[in-house]
């Protein structure tokens, strides 16, 4: 299956660079490209993208409020955002996640990266590792207020085994380091996953890592 890639970046330059590496990689294309945040919505909506490539600077509206919008569309629920910048730092890459990014990558990174990151975006998953998608979040969350959860107020969505699970993927288990815990297979502790991110709304890993912070299942250490 061929994975559409928009490119959201202000800089002409840069987009052709992208596109040509794009274009020319096997499983690939590009669906088509935008300039500013306002740009990279209505382009993703009309040109069935399922990656965006998306620069924090950017005119009208930066890529972290661009991605806030996309990520909070239901008829975009199946969008991945792969925030691409040059500004590498930690409140960015938290704030990107806390937005709906499914991963965080510098400009500066190998094409044959790249490539890999799309796809692991694309196919659902995080790409910073559930390791080092805690140690971002626990460093950062334990100096930021709470932002609301996308559980209904007063409810908790989760049962009792999902909750359990939530916590472990917090703490950065992977699915199988999950099922060796709790003595049951890989293959249940990812559907248990997978149910506890649609219940809580979370796109992929790294949302639900964000989940078990923002709603006290996992508590940031002291530093």
């Amino acid at each position: 299956m061929t994975i559409r890639v928009l490119l959201a970046d202000d800089q002409a330059l840069l987009r052709g660079t992208f596109r040509l590496l794009i274009d020319s990689a096997p499983g690939f294309e590009v669906a088509g490209e935008a300039a500013t945040g306002a740009e990279a919505i209505a382009r993703v909506r009309s040109d069935r993208a399922d990656v965006v490539l998306m620069d924090i600077r950017m005119p009208e509206m930066d890529g972290i409020e661009a991605t806030r919008h996309i990520t909070a569309d239901d008829d975009l629920a199946g969008v991945k955002v792969l925030v691409l910048t040059t500004f590498e730092t930690e409140e960015l890459v938290v704030e990107a996640l806390r937005a709906g990014a499914s991963g965080f990558l510098g400009k500066g990174v190998e094409p044959r990266v790249l490539l890999d990151a799309i796809r692991t975006v694309a196919a659902g998953d995080s790409l910073l590792s559930p390791a080092a998608t805690t140690a971002l979040i626990e460093r950062l969350l334990a100096q930021a207020p709470p932002i609301p959860t996308h559980a209904p107020t007063g409810t908790d969505p989760l049962t009792a085994r999902e909750r359990e699970i939530t916590t472990l993927v917090g703490h950065g288990l992977s699915n199988d380091e999950i099922a060796d815990r709790l003595v049951i297979s890989p293959a249940t502790a990812k559907t248990h996953v997978n149910r506890a991110m649609a219940k809580v709304g979370a796109r992929d890993r790294a949302q639900l890592v964000v989940h078990a912070y923002e709603t006290g299942l996992v508590k940031p250490r002291s530093s």
